[in-house]
């Protein structure tokens, strides 16, 4: 249906009711303008805001509306929740930025006088759901206005699905043709069985394993649902029928999950969701509070006037917070320019001769920029098809690959004197990867590097890092999708070994010329901002010691795993049965709900227990650790809880992350996914390896040296956060503890407390350790009371005790605020920055939140910058020396090797040089070393 079809609005037109899926909106505003936020002049970023008003206004003129509402999710579970604790529980946090804004767009809503609807218990969906199908009963026209895909299986011939414009698409609503036709089915409402099946991975329903979206559109082209194709496994075959069987309760599950309510019971009526006059009042007083003066013109004409807030600038006068823009800028379109547009000579090289005049040319340049073309994104299992380079703008080269591994590394060893070159700069986006694919076919790519993907997340942290993204922003180019050369993702794609090779020229190389383009835009970006230091002497040389370690692996002992798997099931079979021993009858240990009533309705442990919105009692981490000393089955509920998500988290996935390539786990690190710039693992993380209980170093105990020869080495940084703060802070009376090497939380129990060292007992100690390890990272007295267990009115007097005797410290918190406010931003020894949109924000929850940040972040992010300098020297010295020794893991401040035996000595040497002189730092850096043959007796 198109957009004129779908606006109702003649005189004698039905009623029209139109209901708004809120909280979707609003993160469709924010996230729609996250490269370019709207700012107002209080530091505001009011993106979710403007766009979510601009939608209400759009459909209250172009739609007519005669009834209309916005529905709104509470923080309250839902059935959903009961039925599947895990429902939803994959989604991040909402960002504060977007948090801060719910307030402006409630106030929105009201100031247009539009009812707002809520109920604990249910989700917006299923308000929507059932007030569309009372409008539908009662002759009623209704648009759900939603960016959610599931609200179509509520489509009828009078209620469609509205999506709001997109990128200038224009708006789309889907009636029962429509939806039909997208997804192949025979009525809307099986929509719910393609979901059963499929599962949804936005709302984590997981459906059934192996049938996407495709075989469940054939199943249920074959089958009228999911207790239909149940009922008829028996007629498939092979795997499917096994998964049908195996997960039948999963996909009836799924489908009750994805079910949209429809008899909610609701204390509105339909009549009182009638159109009425804006607030014009209130309105002009919100949008001249966040600063929308083209709204403002749009409804009340050229004069209306927003008044900037005065004295609090966004952006700080020494270049603090980046990225915003005006409203009033942000409808400027502006052309982009393409391929299509923009004259280029992109070459295809494919003959020996053409390969050797490339070569001649690039061994002339002092710097070039290259890019891979790959058959999977997993540099362990992708093959090379191509390699495209620029060394100047609008130009560039593209050689093909064969699929023989052999030939294609002859090929690519015609440019290793090009790659091996030091006196070259090489240029790329996400180098990491082009570089581990080049490692696989044995070329180890020299520096100096220039990588746009790392310069523009130090530049823009908090903007999108993709090369598309950037072509658009600092070029006004938009790039050719790989989506045109290999397919839409859900569908059949093509590998790119299946492309004609006229297509892969003209995409290659455009990636390596755009990506040369963004070069000088960035290193600008990095010289205004303070950060070439982070960039050329951390960030960039670091790169090849990644590739290294990722290529390398570590070995797993699989046998030892699977007999701990053994040995955890036991466990958890003879805690399930003490348990239920203990609560005196039969019932679900992972059941909240049934946890709840044995605790506290059989067992009565908590007169008091408090129970949650859905009336159900709570029985989360936090309350059952203070239980756990008024009776012994809660602490053998925490014991099986702990032991289950160790069995399930990783002593039963590790195994299957083992490379079949090399019998090796191999982990991929993220320089700057974290905003301290910490190092951060996945695909497995094994940073989060447990190490605080008897159970969790079992794991480590699993990871093992690869061969007889080689011994585990851990070189750990002592106190390291502790003696930056130290450093930064040039506190003489902490600075003169760690000189003398005594024990410092003892030494800050004597201060504290006024007593010798000798007088301090063990809970001196802990207090005061819990002091160290608290205050200087912005912990309040309420806080520090939580955590000690002890009175607020204690816990001020340990803090006020503490700045006493180390006014340094103090004296840094007050001066890394002072320079937060005044530039909104914080910053390492090396110029890492961190920015702080909320520092000046007018609710004192999110202010208190950015003012801890900015107390943290040069710590911990000086902490990340010594380990990343100090793996980059011992990487280096290992490769000059020719050791056999090798870098595996960097786990928080500790680094782990797999230790050449007879090499141990000049390595220990080496590491212990690196580690303590990576910063200069008026304090001694103590590290501490161990050898075994796993990482447990290493460690």
């Amino acid at each position: 249906m198109n957009e004129s079809e779908a606006i109702p609005l003649q005189k004698n037109s039905p009623k029209t009711l139109y209901l708004l899926d809120g909280m979707p909106l609003c993160y469709r505003g924010h996230f729609a303008l996250i490269r370019n936020p709207i700012m107002n002049s209080a530091g505001l970023n009011t993106s979710a805001a403007y766009v979510y008003t601009n939608t209400l206004l759009d459909i209250l003129k172009q739609g007519q509306p005669t009834h209309i509402a916005v529905a709104f999710d509470t923080s309250a579970p839902t059935h959903r929740h009961q039925l599947y604790p895990e429902y939803k529980a994959q989604r991040e946090d909402m960002p504060e930025e977007l948090s801060a804004m719910l307030p402006f767009v409630i106030r929105m809503t009201e100031a247009l006088n539009i009812p707002i609807l809520r109920r604990d218990g249910y989700e917006a969906d299923d308000i929507i759901g059932t007030l569309a199908k009372q409008a539908e009963r009662e002759g009623m026209r209704t648009y759900m206005v939603t960016t959610d895909k599931d609200f179509a299986q509520l489509v009828s011939p009078n209620t469609f699905l509205y999506k709001p414009s997109r990128t200038g698409e224009g708006v789309e609503i889907l009636g029962v043709p429509e939806v039909l036709e997208r997804y192949k089915l025979e009525r809307p409402e099986q929509l719910i069985d393609l979901l059963g099946l499929w599962g949804d991975s936005s709302d984590n329903i997981p459906g059934v394993p192996g049938i996407g979206e495709k075989t469940a559109i054939q199943l249920l082209t074959r089958y009228a649902s999911v207790e239909d194709i149940l009922g008829h496994t028996h007629e498939l075959k092979g795997k499917q029928r096994e998964n049908l069987e195996q997960f039948a309760d999963q996909a009836l599950l799924s489908k009750q999950l994805a079910t949209i309510l429809t008899d909610v019971p609701l204390d509105v009526s339909l009549e009182s969701l009638q159109c009425q006059d804006k607030d014009d009042t209130a309105l002009k007083a919100l949008l001249d509070e966040l600063e929308f003066r083209s709204i403002g013109k749009r409804l009340f004409g050229k004069d209306f006037q927003a008044h900037s807030v005065q004295g609090v600038l966004p952006i700080g006068p020494k270049g603090g917070v980046t990225g915003g823009v005006l409203e009033e800028n942000i409808s400027a379109t502006t052309e982009l320019k393409s391929a299509a547009t923009v004259r280029h000579d992109y070459v295809l090289v494919d003959s020996p001769s053409a390969r050797s005049e490339l070569i001649k040319k690039l061994k002339e340049q002092p710097s070039f920029c290259f890019d891979t073309e790959t058959t999977s994104l997993n540099p362990q299992e992708a093959e090379l098809v191509g390699l495209a380079f620029a060394f100047q703008s609008h130009a560039g080269f593209y050689i093909p690959f064969p699929k023989d591994i052999e030939e294609s590394k002859a090929i690519l060893d015609e440019f290793r004197s090009v790659f091996e070159d030091p006196a070259i700069e090489k240029i790329g986006h996400n180098l990491k990867f082009d570089l581990s694919i080049l490692y696989w076919y044995g070329i180890e790519v020299q520096g100096p590097f220039f990588d746009t993907l790392l310069a523009h997340a130090l530049v823009e942290p908090e903007q999108r890092h993709g090369l598309n993204t950037l072509a658009e922003v600092y070029l006004k180019y938009r790039m050719i999708p790989i989506t045109s050369l290999i397919g839409d993702k859900g569908t059949e794609q093509i590998s790119m070994r299946d492309v004609p090779v006229e297509q892969i020229v003209e995409y290659a190389v455009e990636d390596a010329d755009i990506a040369l383009q963004l070069k000088s835009m960035l290193m600008s970006g990095l010289k205004r901002t303070g950060q070439e230091k982070v960039f050329y002497e951390v960030e960039c040389p670091l790169i090849s010691t990644l590739v290294s370690m990722e290529a390398s692996g570590v070995a797993l002992d699989v046998e030892a795993l699977r007999a701990y798997s053994h040995e955890l099931e036991e466990a958890i079979q003879r805690l399930s049965e003490e348990i239920e021993v203990l609560a005196g009858t039969a019932f679900n240990i992972n059941s909240p709900k049934q946890l709840g009533q044995v605790l506290f309705d059989i067992l009565k442990i908590d007169p008091k227990a408090k129970k949650t919105k859905t009336g159900q009692y709570a029985t989360n981490e936090q309350v059952l650790m203070r239980l756990a000393p008024q009776h012994e089955i809660v602490q053998k509920i925490l014991e099986y809880r702990g032991i289950s998500k160790l069995k399930n988290t990783y002593v039963d996935v590790l195994p299957e992350s083992i490379s079949p390539r090399t019998g090796r786990v191999h982990t991929s690190y993220g320089q700057l996914n974290t905003v301290t710039g910490r190092l951060q693992s996945s695909g497995p993380n094994l940073q989060n390896i447990p190490i605080r209980t008897e159970q969790g170093r079992e794991i480590r105990k699993a990871f093992i040296a690869g061969n007889p020869e080689y011994l585990f080495l851990s070189a750990d940084y002592s106190q390291v956060e502790l003696r930056v703060i130290a450093g930064i802070s040039e506190d003489a009376i902490m600075l003169e503890a760690f000189h003398e090497g005594v024990d410092i939380h003892s030494a800050t129990a004597a201060r504290i407390y006024g007593l010798p060292t000798e007088e301090i007992t063990r809970e001196m100690r802990s207090k005061a350790k819990m002091v160290n390890f608290g205050i200087p990272y912005g912990i309040s007295a309420f806080g520090l009371a939580q955590r000690l267990g002890v009175s607020r009115t204690e816990a001020a007097a340990l803090i006020d005790a503490y700045f006493k005797q180390f006014p340094g410290i103090l004296n840094y918190i007050e001066k890394t605020l002072d320079f937060a406010r005044e530039n909104g931003y914080v910053e390492t020894l090396t110029g890492r920055r961190r920015y702080l949109r909320e520092i000046h924000s007018a609710n004192a929850t999110i202010r208190a939140s950015a003012e801890r940040n900015a107390i943290n972040m040069p710590i911990q992010g000086t902490s990340a910058d010594m380990i990343k300098i100090a793996m980059t020297r011992i990487h280096r010295e290992l490769a000059t020396r020719k050791l056999r020794t090798r870098l595996l893991l960097q786990v928080h401040d500790e680094l782990v090797f797999e230790l050449f035996r007879s090499e141990e000595e000049n390595v220990r040497d080496l590491v212990q040089e690196a580690m303590k002189n990576a910063l200069p730092l008026k304090v001694p850096i103590v590290v501490e070393m161990g050898t075994g043959h796993n990482w447990l007796q290493a460690h």
